[in-house]
């Protein structure tokens, strides 16, 4: 049995080596990652996870882990930010208020399919337009929900959050420890 990891982030296969996984193989599923109309994002995010690991071509008894991370603003949806100006925004956004990080996470093997997701949340200061502009310059803000990070720069403007920190960085790491075993992979080796 191969572990692949669908997923280009860097971050998930950190978060996978400190349960000591290194994956077979990441292949990345392309899929379009549209909210539909009038999606909310807990929905959103389960429905990204699990259309990830169906895309992933592999053998039967491969094991594929997929997930999707959202941030949410109330209702509103803040995905990966097309560009500087959107992540800009996003920031604006959030500045002084409190957010919810969506993380959903599925693992398939065969035609079985486990997934979870849970939400953490997180009060970004009040930025000021030099914060803004400095995070924006810096390009740390492409290919994350809601155009930050908060392992990275952004960390410094994160002074509270409730939940997963895992969770919040792209993978949950108790609830993937727990769907790897559900699906059979040998997490707890003794040899």
């Amino acid at each position: 049995m191969r572990l692949i990891l669908g997923s280009a982030s860097p971050r998930r296969k950190d978060l996978l080596a400190q349960l000591g996984i290194v994956p077979d193989a990441i292949l990345p599923p392309d899929i379009d990652e549209t909210p539909r109309k009038g999606e909310l994002p807990l929905p959103y995010c389960a429905r990204l996870a699990r259309e990830k690991a169906a895309a992933v071509v592999c053998d039967a008894d491969d094991l594929v882990i997929c997930a999707d991370t959202t941030v949410a603003l109330g209702r509103r949806i803040l995905g990966k930010p097309a560009d500087a100006a959107e992540a800009a925004a996003f920031l604006r956004l959030m500045s002084g208020r409190r957010h919810t990080v969506i993380t959903a996470v599925a693992v398939r093997r065969g035609e079985r399919l486990w997934w979870r997701q849970g939400s953490s949340a997180g009060k970004m200061k009040r930025l000021a337009q030099v914060e803004i502009r400095a995070y924006r310059a810096s390009g740390e803000w492409r290919g994350k929900a809601g155009g930050y990070g908060i392992q990275g720069l952004a960390g410094a403007f994160i002074p509270w959050i409730q939940g997963s920190f895992s969770a919040i960085m792209g993978l949950p790491v108790a609830e993937t420890a727990t769907l790897l075993a559900a699906a059979g992979w040998p997490l707890w080796r003794t040899e």
